[in-house]
C-alpha cells in the first residue's frame, strides 16, 4: 500500500492552493487541524473505519468539530475526503498544509526543549539566531524536560541541535565504546 504521506500529499496541495488562492491560509489551517485532532481520536477513527456510517455523515461528524467557523469550500473538501475513504489522512494532510504555509510564509516552527524555563532574552537570542541562520521568520515554542539535566534541543523542521548534558554524555558514550 502507497504512503499514507504519499496519499496525503495531493490533498494538501488542493487545500493549500485553494486557502492561498482565496488568502484564508491561516483559516484553513485552524479548520484542518481542528479535524486533524478529530480524526486522531481513538472514537472518532472508529466511526471513520465503520462501514455502517455513510461517508457524508462521517464528513458531518468531522466538519462539526470546527464549530460554526468552517466554510462551505472546507465541507466539501471534507465531503471529498470521506467519499474518496480518506479521512483518516487528514492528521498527514494538516502536517504537509502546514509545511506548504510556512514556505509560503517563509517562517519557519522552531522547538526548543530545555532542561529548565528560558527567560524571555534567551529565547530572543535563540530566536535571531535561528532567524539569522535558516533566514526565515521563527516562531518559537518551548517546553521544559529536566531530563536533559541542562542545555537544550531545538528542532527546526528537519534539523535538530542537541546541546543538551544528556546528548553531550550520550555521545560520550558512544565514542569511548568504539575505542
Amino acid at each position: 500500500m502507497a504512503d499514507l504521506a504519499t496519499l496525503a500529499r495531493p490533498y494538501a496541495n488542493a487545500a493549500f492552493g485553494v486557502a492561498r488562492d482565496s488568502a484564508q491560509l491561516l483559516d484553513w489551517a485552524r479548520s484542518l487541524g481542528l479535524m486533524a485532532s478529530a480524526a486522531s481520536d481513538p472514537k472518532v477513527q472508529t466511526v471513520i473505519a465503520s462501514p455502517s456510517v455513510n461517508a457524508r455523515r462521517k464528513a458531518e461528524i468531522i466538519s462539526g468539530m470546527c464549530g460554526d467557523d468552517i466554510t462551505d469550500v472546507l465541507q466539501r473538501f471534507v465531503r471529498v475526503l470521506a467519499e474518496n475513504k480518506r479521512l483518516a489522512l487528514l492528521p498527514g494532510i494538516f502536517i504537509q498544509f502546514e509545511t506548504l504555509r510556512a514556505q509560503e510564509e517563509k517562517s519557519l516552527d522552531v522547538e526548543v526543549v530545555s532542561a529548565f524555563e528560558m527567560s524571555d532574552e534567551e529565547v530572543q537570542s535563540i530566536t535571531r539566531a535561528l532567524k539569522e541562520r535558516f533566514d526565515r521568520d521563527i516562531r518559537l515554542e518551548s517546553a521544559v524536560d529536566a531530563s536533559l539535566l541542562g542545555g537544550a534541543i531545538i528542532r527546526a523542521g528537519d534539523t535538530v541541535i542537541d546541546g543538551s548534558v544528556r546528548g553531550r554524555m550520550q555521545k560520550m558514550k558512544e565514542t569511548l565504546q568504539r575505542v
